[in-house]
């Protein structure tokens, strides 16, 4: 029989919308951030010329930019404001949680609570601005070296022209991680994820319009694009039962007495999911694997040899590129999924409340035991997880098809948006709790 909660969640529809004021709010700004980032993937940079630059990206763009270009939804193609997009940010983020792991002072920070979570989040933004800088003056100096038939696609190289540029990125990516703190205070979902969604979804008509004319031209047969399309649409089916899987730990709280009554004695359970860490492993993946070879796809032929040998090696569907990818995803999901699930701390706080898992003791039997259970969750998750990104990216490489196709495309779209359905679905239960708490308290009244 299900509990009065379970029946209230059954219950919950998204016709209550009109009614929940609060959340029509919350969608509303979240909406109208998410136009205010798109809009500014169409402010250029200044001194840059257009049209020079769209013939040398054309030519570059089927590679590590290409890739770069999706996750900035469209915003390094066209040389914009936001060309860099949130990846310093992301890149920041991974640096400080490694240090946390290794620092005992920033390990004491973490476990301070919300004091420590600002400080450490304002160490955060402070290594975004350097990282940033670090790579719009490299963007810089690549852009100034860029030519397509004997010109450049700066109309006026220089020092004013590397310093507006850098101001301008900086600028850029500071207010994206700004506009992604909002939305998460004050919007629906992840700020940071649901940016990086946005980019995607944007272009993936034009992505489509794209593959269809390739069929048409004949350069990719129609077989294949409807092998493609089912296969996009078996990968989000895939998706989608893989993030909703779970194994459920049985916890059992014993009986108490408290004067003439007994309490406990109740049977719960602990979900850990099959992908604990989510989306996190592919972003932070990519951003890190970006991040170097950015500087590789713009330096072009003019760089150093070893640029030259790097750029040969690492490209788009290498094996080097493929096993690169494939190892830090698994190191991410092992590692973010330990940030977010402690078992120690777990078990600690079962033995608090008096809870303990049947056939074990409680204490550190207890959390050895979730940490094997999680540690066999996470080998799994991570094998999805590298499977659902690389199987996909073999076609692309292999047949040109756009990145908006490949599996860390998908598996971003789809985890953001069960993520912010589950968030406004929690939303509209809160709001019927409340008017179910408002109703009573009228019964009460009258009573």
């Amino acid at each position: 029989m299900a509990s009065a909660a379970e029946q209230l969640a059954a219950n919950v529809n998204f016709g209550a919308l009109g009614k929940a004021t609060e959340l029509k709010q919350r969608l509303w700004f979240t909406l109208g951030a998410l136009v205010v980032y798109r809009l500014g993937t169409y402010i250029p940079l200044p001194g840059i010329d257009p049209q020079i630059f769209h013939d040398v990206f054309s030519k570059q763009g089927g590679g590590i930019l290409g890739m770069f270009d999706m996750f900035s939804g469209g915003a390094l193609g066209r040389m914009t404001i936001f060309a860099l997009n949130i990846m310093p940010y992301i890149s920041a983020s991974i640096i400080i949680q490694l240090m946390t792991s290794t620092s005992p002072t920033l390990e004491a920070l973490k476990k301070e609570g919300e004091s420590g979570r600002k400080k450490l989040n304002q160490y955060t933004r402070y290594l975004t601005v350097a990282l940033a800088t670090v790579q719009a003056y490299g963007l810089s100096i690549g852009l100034e070296g860029m030519t397509a038939a004997s010109a450049h696609a700066v109309i006026d190289p220089g020092l004013f022209f590397r310093l507006s540029t850098v101001i301008s990125l900086v600028g850029g990516t500071m207010f994206l991680m700004w506009l992604g703190e909002q939305i998460t205070a004050r919007g629906v979902g992840n700020g940071i994820s649901l940016i990086i969604f946005a980019g995607i979804v944007a272009n993936l008509p034009k992505a489509l319009a794209g593959t269809l004319e390739m069929g048409r031209t004949g350069a990719l047969s129609t077989l294949f694009i409807i092998f493609l399309l089912v296969m996009s649409v078996a990968v989000v089916l895939f998706i989608v039962f893989v993030e909703r899987a779970q194994r459920r730990v049985i916890v059992q709280y014993p009986k108490r007495q408290m004067g003439n009554r007994m309490y406990g004695g109740e049977s719960s359970h602990l979900p850990l999911k099959l992908n604990t860490s989510g989306v996190i492993p592919p972003i932070f993946a990519s951003s890190l694997l970006l991040l170097p070879l950015t500087a590789v796809g713009f330096a072009g032929g003019n760089g150093p040899e070893w640029l030259q040998a790097l750029s040969s090696f690492v490209t788009h569907g290498s094996w080097l590129y493929m096993v690169l990818y494939s190892a830090l995803i698994i190191f991410f999901a092992f590692f973010y999924t330990a940030i977010v699930f402690n078992p120690v701390e777990t078990a600690d706080n079962l033995k608090k409340y008096g809870g303990f898992v049947p056939g074990i003791r409680p204490g550190k039997n207890t959390a050895d035991y979730l940490d094997f259970v999680l540690t066999r969750l996470t080998v799994i998750g991570a094998a999805y997880l590298a499977a659902v990104c690389l199987l996909p990216e073999l076609l692309i490489s292999s047949q040109s098809v756009p990145f908006y196709f490949g599996g860390t495309s998908l598996l971003i779209v789809v985890s953001v948006t069960m993520d912010t359905v589950a968030q406004i679905h929690s939303h509209l239960l809160a709001h019927q709790y409340e008017g179910l708490i408002k109703k009573s308290k009228l019964r009460g009244r009258k009573g």
